[in-house]
């Protein structure tokens, strides 16, 4: 599928698949999303500990170094697990400007590790930050009660809704330790019945910037 690098309105980058008309971010602010969805309403519910992340759609590599820069603020120790079935090139992430929009240039050599490195190994890529990537489908994700948190960020519904099923989120409440939250940028309301339908308690927050709403859902 084509790929195409476009400047959101918060000058930070992503990639934009015309075929489908949709963005691995979004259009408003690649960086502002990921902090209000992702960093806001999720990472901060968690203090002083350590917290194994699972991200659902690594893609650029965007709320992985944003978590990682968090970690050190917060001094929080992560164990994060990306999901990717189409691996971005190292070459269409470098292209990305997201260190310079974070003033965090010092973490572009973390940030091209990231995506240098093979899949399926953990590393630690500082104090605060261990890492592993998984090349599988999100179908096949079988981990039981071992993620705090899960960053929710797979391509919309609008263009791929077995991404939101009942069958996935079941298995992302599996994945979830008991009192385990998922954060998403989606609000619609098929999606919110369809974590409802497997167990999450959910509420809709305030969206980031150009978008009314979001979800977070939580395994009681």
């Amino acid at each position: 599928m084509r790929r195409e690098i476009i400047t959101t309105s918060d000058g930070s980058k992503t990639i934009h698949l015309p075929d489908w008309d949709e963005s691995y971010h979004s259009k408003h602010g690649a960086v502002q999303e990921a902090y209000h969805v992702f960093i806001k309403n999720g990472l901060r519910l968690f203090d002083n500990r350590s917290i194994n992340i699972l991200e659902i759609g690594f893609g650029t590599g965007l709320n992985a170094i944003i978590t990682l820069i968090e970690a050190e603020k917060q001094n929080l120790k992560v164990n994060y697990t990306g999901i990717e079935a189409y691996p971005v090139s190292v070459e269409e992430a470098l292209e990305m400007n997201y260190l310079q929009s974070l003033d965090a240039i010092e973490k572009l050599p973390l940030f091209e590790k990231m995506h240098q490195f093979p899949f399926a190994e953990q590393f630690k890529l500082s104090d605060n930050f261990n890492f592993e990537k998984r090349n599988i489908f999100f179908n096949e994700i079988d981990d039981i009660n071992s993620f705090d948190l899960i960053y929710f960020d797979a391509f919309g519904f609008r263009v791929q809704p077995e991404l939101w099923s009942t069958e996935i989120f079941e298995k992302m409440f599996h994945a979830l330790k008991d009192k385990g939250v998922l954060v998403t940028y989606a609000a619609r309301g098929v999606v919110k019945r369809s974590m409802q339908e497997v167990g999450f308690s959910v509420e809709k927050l305030a969206g980031p910037p150009g978008k009314r709403e979001m979800m977070r859902a939580f395994k009681m």
